[in-house]
């Protein structure tokens, strides 16, 4: 991906019928502080990140991810999750460069446990991917440490694809997946919902 230009516009806020996708704020230091200090939550994240361990070192990690956000040419990107119904921040979305080219896409999204099993994830990937076939990219990828049956079970419910496993990024060996911009359509056939909404 090329680099961003300083005139780079802000990602839009991304809004679904339950949820909302918004840029990272820096009050939203103690919520985002229950998503990623959680151990059940920081153990599956790639690139590998050890928990975060308090509001400070949160508050850090959100003006990085802010001004990297700043910086990425547009589709790219970093969201926080909120929920329409009571506004409460929920988790966090990413559309990022996948290393080493930085030609593809990563999507992911990484939820408070409290969330699980309520379609969050399933909505959330939905809003990402289209966000992102608006802007010329063919493709996105999902990458799941092995053992996180969970997010695995999710993205295939997504109409994503198995490619196969690669140490390529970050190191490890990550199971791989991807969606093409006619896979979302397969998968939504109402221009709306994923399959398995609201069970995952």
């Amino acid at each position: 991906m090329a680099t961003s230009d300083p005139a780079t516009p802000p990602r839009p806020t991304l809004v679904s019928e339950r949820l909302i996708l918004r840029g990272w704020q820096l009050d939203d230091a103690p919520a985002a502080l229950g998503i990623y200090g959680h151990p059940s939550v920081a153990r599956w994240l790639s690139p590998e990140m050890e928990q975060v361990p308090d509001l400070a070192a949160m508050r850090l990690l959100l003006q990085q991810w802010i001004a990297e956000t700043a910086r990425m040419p547009l589709p790219a990107g970093r969201w926080a999750i909120q929920r329409r119904d009571d506004r409460k921040v929920i988790g966090g979305a990413i559309l990022l460069p996948l290393p080493p080219g930085n030609e593809d896409l990563e999507i992911g999204w990484q939820l408070h446990p409290d969330a699980w099993g309520h379609g969050y994830a399933s909505e959330t990937t939905h809003m990402l991917a289209g966000w992102a076939f608006r802007h010329d990219v063919d493709e996105v990828y999902a990458v799941v440490r092995p053992g996180n049956t969970r997010a695995a079970a999710t993205v295939r419910r997504n109409g994503m694809h198995w490619v196969g496993e690669t140490s390529k990024y970050f190191g490890l060996t990550l199971q791989v997946f991807r969606l093409r911009s006619a896979d979302l359509d397969q998968a939504a056939p109402n221009a709306l919902l994923p399959p398995g909404f609201g069970t995952n």
